[in-house]
């Protein structure tokens, strides 16, 4: 059920973060990164040794082919689920087989399933769940004699647990009630929790408040969770963390509409009716409490577990997230299954109730659940399909997502629809005017957009004004420090964008986009010398970076040495496949060296990457004008099509039209041959 729900999953793509964690992240790309992830809390966004480790695998069996990723996760999925099976039957949960299907196919999974980056949470649970069987198995929960199970050999299940414990905190941190989930589950079957329990279980409290405290501090001081977003004080975190636990079990009752991310609440003690949020959950356990003796202990055990489970995401710590949305789905991956077992356990429990004559209804009943859940889970997950998708579902559910907003016109940025990416970042800074970030971005659409098409009058002082606003509002915002020296580069303003990037390289020594980005300066000023070094210097500092492979490889055709520049290109491209300039640079370079066919296919590639992209279609025209005039039109129309004003592109389909012209004419309206096997057009090329 697993596979055929996230079937659609396997073919999505890296989303939000998966860039940063994985195709730009050196530690998993380079050889020492897999120590460098066990020895520094700070070599990654956050310290899951465990996590990063199986991205390092998985990046040098299959490179960054997401399909590899994404399978592995889904596996990673119903090995839990087939584990929560497990360990329900180990409880005697009624309805066993039904709350582990429930939790496979709910939609509010997805999130954890289909997003690359939250393998964290997939590969923890799991383990968790290890862990959890393994502990049940040395100390079952329903043993009457305390010392019955103490002998060597169940001892060893002890170390298990504790070692997959580890394991799991080593993958993420939210695992760290899992020895408090355990006192509840022997609170429930014995109705007491011993002395021998807590003295068991100590280690394992002590391993969880030491990685727990180190997450808290990475989360504060490295990822950055500090700041307005976190400003709340005890009282208006417990209102927040009562309408969170509210929020959550609502997801799971009625699963929709679910988003990335969900609108930001504003939390506040003079609004009263925000203070019913705790005031019901505390009521709700209470009233739980005092049916002990008609429900049985189970639905107080469930729900405390749920509740325990999300304390750490409820508000009451700084969690970077919180900056986008309070909630999310993802949140809630190890929570919810508390609440599912218990919806599956009552629903058991009903069906031995029925009569005779209506018990042939409850599987039926049971099937339709399943199919209901598993059909929008498998509709979700068509959302992670690729990145542009994935921010517009986003907005058409929460259109205030300033960071959907943000990334989705970032994206278009690089993909050449600037038209579009400028409005996204103007409707972004209009909520936000004073986010460093948003006016970098808009900065960088204008210069893109001007750098394209030519500057507008004032255009390129308006990208200057945004870059020296964000260096304003954040001094530290190395990125903006750097674009404002591009757009001083653009301007002819070469000392001033020199001491731009000199002072980002003072602040950071080993930046090596400052680097690349002086080095071209320095071929703008003719010192191809210098740049040639500068370059060399950023590979010595990182040799998976892949603008200083495109920048040394231009600088070597310059000097003639085009085979060593096509292996410069080639290991840029092989690190960043998805640069349109690069692979026009390369389409150059492979045609100067008379390999047409392999040249077409880097122009085509260009311009798919680049959907304004003109001189990619005119040289794809020329490159084929001499095997297809038919093509060569079709692409010179193209190229005019997106620049009117492309004489060149004009000029050689005039000569085109005047060759197809004089061949028909000779040939008695005969047509030219079948197009050239070597060439494969790009998307929508004009026929």
């Amino acid at each position: 059920m697993v596979l055929l729900a996230y079937a659609p999953a396997i073919r999505a793509g890296f989303v939000f973060d998966d860039d940063h964690n994985i195709r730009k992240n050196l530690t998993v790309r380079s050889l020492d990164g897999l120590r460098q992830m066990w020895s520094s809390a700070v070599a990654n966004q956050q310290f899951y040794p465990l996590t990063y480790s199986t991205f390092w695998v998985e990046y040098h069996l299959w490179r960054l082919d997401p399909r590899g990723y994404h399978v592995v996760n889904i596996l990673l999925h119903a090995a839990s689920v087939l584990l929560l099976w497990r360990l329900l039957r180990t409880l005697r949960v009624p309805g066993a087989w039904l709350g582990a299907a429930m939790f496979a196919l709910h939609p509010v999974e997805v999130e954890s399933v289909a997003w690359i980056a939250e393998r964290k949470n997939v590969l923890s649970l799991a383990l968790a769940l290890g862990a959890m069987l393994s502990y049940l198995r040395f100390s079952p929960p329903d043993a009457s004699d305390e010392d019955e199970h103490t002998d060597g050999k169940r001892w060893r299940w002890y170390a298990l647990a504790l070692g997959l414990f580890v394991l799991a905190l080593f993958s993420k941190t939210a695992v760290v009630t899992l020895p408090a989930v355990l006192l509840v589950l022997y609170w429930w079957k014995r109705g007491r929790i011993t002395r021998h329990d807590m003295g068991r279980l100590s280690p394992f409290f002590g391993v969880a408040f030491l990685l727990g405290l180190l997450t808290v501090w990475v989360e504060k001081n490295h990822v950055g969770a500090e700041g307005a977003a976190w400003s709340l004080d005890p009282i208006e975190r417990v209102l927040l963390a009562g309408r969170a636990l509210w929020f959550y079990a609502g997801k799971l009752l009625w699963p929709r509409p679910l988003t990335f991310f969900y609108p930001r609440w504003d939390v506040d003690v003079r609004t009263w009716w925000q203070c019913l949020f705790p005031i019901a959950a505390l009521g709700a356990i209470a009233v739980l409490w005092r049916a002990q003796s008609r429900m049985g202990r189970g639905p107080l055990a469930a729900v405390l577990i749920f509740a325990g489970i999300l304390v750490p995401v409820l508000g009451f710590f700084n969690v970077f997230y919180a900056k986008f949305s309070q909630v999310a789905d993802h949140f809630q991956y190890h929570a919810s299954v508390a609440l599912i077992a218990l919806a599956a356990a009552g629903f058991a429990l009903a069906a031995e109730r029925v009569s005779a004559a209506r018990a042939g209804w409850m599987p039926r009943i049971a099937a339709l659940i399943l199919l209901a859940l598993g059909s929008v889970t498998y509709q979700r997950t068509y959302h992670y399909r690729n990145e542009e998708q994935f921010y517009r579902e986003i907005l058409a559910e929460n259109p205030a997502a300033g960071v959907a907003r943000q990334n989705l016109g970032s994206l278009l940025h690089d993909r050449g629809d600037y038209e579009e990416a400028s409005a996204l970042y103007a409707a972004a800074l209009a909520v936000n005017p004073d986010d460093s970030v948003l006016q970098d971005g808009a900065g960088a659409i204008l210069l893109g957009w001007g750098g394209r098409d030519g500057f507008r009058p004032g255009q390129l002082e308006e990208a200057i004004a945004h870059f020296r606003k964000a260096c304003l509002l954040e001094p530290r915002n190395l990125t903006a420090q750097r674009s404002l020296g591009l757009a001083l580069t653009e301007a002819h303003e070469y000392d001033a964008a020199q001491q731009q990037f000199e002072a980002v390289l003072q602040l950071d020594p080993d930046n090596v986009a400052a680097l690349c980005s002086l080095a071209r300066l320095r071929t703008l000023r003719d010192d191809w010398q210098q740049a040639e070094f500068d370059y060399e210097r950023a590979l010595r500092i990182n040799p998976d970076f892949a603008p200083a492979h495109f920048g040394l490889g231009a600088a070597l055709v310059r000097k003639a040495h085009y085979e060593e520049a096509r292996l410069h290109f080639q290991r840029g491209l092989e690190l960043d496949p998805t640069d349109a300039q690069a692979q026009f640079e390369m389409g150059t370079l492979l045609a100067r060296r008379n390999n047409p066919a392999l040249a077409a296919r880097h122009y085509a590639e260009a311009a798919r990457l680049r959907r304004n992209y003109p001189e990619a279609w005119y040289n794809l025209g020329v490159l084929v004008r001499s095997r297809s005039v038919d093509d060569a039109i079709g692409y010179f129309r193209k190229a005019l099509e997106l620049k009117p004003d492309y004489t060149k592109a004009q000029a050689a389909l005039d000569e085109a039209l005047g060759a197809q012209y004089q061949r028909q004419d000779g040939a008695c309206g005969q047509v030219s041959g079948p197009r050239p096997a070597w060439l494969r057009p790009p998307d929508k090329a004009p026929k």
